[in-house]
């Protein structure tokens, strides 16, 4: 079943969408800027009101998706200008995507330089049992090995 919806109501969706996108357009801009300066407790901060924004921002899409023909009958000036703001919000995006991957990516290496400084640490302090029972570096040349060849 169809439902049909005034233009009243498609311009109230419109301008719902709208703010829903300056709102949106608006915490990317904040996000990306804390990206910039590795700021983690804004983003984080930011994370609880975008999860909401973006829960409204994909409503909102996917009802002029099922409504397609509803903004194909809209003005050329308001599909345009509608056209104008989402693109602006996809550029927004993929700097955000961008940001995001690089700051994975570089904690991602720090953590993996700092893995393996603990690992070479831990590898030359190590030690093990040598002759007469005592503590030694450990020697992988000359350590005695036991195989177990039970069958």
């Amino acid at each position: 079943m169809t439902e049909t919806i005034s233009q009243n109501d498609m311009k109230n969706k419109i301008t719902d969408y709208l703010e829903i996108l300056s709102q949106f357009m608006s915490l990317i801009k904040q996000e990306n800027e804390a990206l910039r300066k590795y700021d983690v407790f804004t983003v984080s901060s930011l994370y609880p009101q975008k999860a909401k924004i973006v829960a409204a921002y994909r409503n909102m899409v996917a009802f002029f998706i099922k409504n397609q023909a509803l903004l194909n009958a809209l003005p050329e000036q308001e599909r345009n200008n509608l056209k104008a703001v989402s693109a602006e919000l996809d550029t927004l995006l993929q700097e955000n995507n961008l940001l995001l991957k690089t700051r994975m990516e570089t904690s991602e290496s720090v953590i993996g330089t700092i893995v393996n400084a603990a690992k070479a640490s831990t590898k030359k302090n190590a030690t093990s049992y040598g002759a007469h029972g005592q503590f030694s570096p450990v020697d992988n040349h000359h350590s005695s090995m036991a195989i177990n060849s039970t069958f």
